[in-house]
């Protein structure tokens, strides 16, 4: 999950395109068939991997050890019930708080 912020690398499911993104320039948008791949180094530790597959809405996260090369996944999540939520573990103000006060 930390590693939306570190960078990460477009994979076609196709194999035929692989564009890097070093982390200076955030992915913009990804054609529904992608998977996206974003890598993240947890130093000593390892390596956290996380690959998002868009046309199906689901995302996994993997660790990879960085003395044994050890992968272990430690999650998969199908996110669209997650994102048609409004908020969620927020601080306030709310959006639903804002939306109330813009429209006294």
């Amino acid at each position: 999950m930390m590693g939306f912020v570190a960078g990460g690398v477009v994979i076609g499911l196709s194999g035929s395109l692989i564009a890097d993104n070093p982390g200076r320039q955030p992915l913009q948008s990804v054609p529904g068939d992608q998977l996206i791949a974003l890598s993240l180094d947890l130093g000593n530790s390892g390596q956290q991997v996380t690959l998002i597959d868009t046309s199906r809405q689901v995302m996994g996260v993997y660790h990879i050890d960085r003395t044994s090369g050890e992968i272990s996944l430690k999650c998969v999540r199908n996110t669209h019930w997650d994102l048609l939520m409004d908020e969620f573990n927020g601080v306030s103000p709310s959006p639903r708080e804002i939306r109330s006060l813009l429209q006294r």
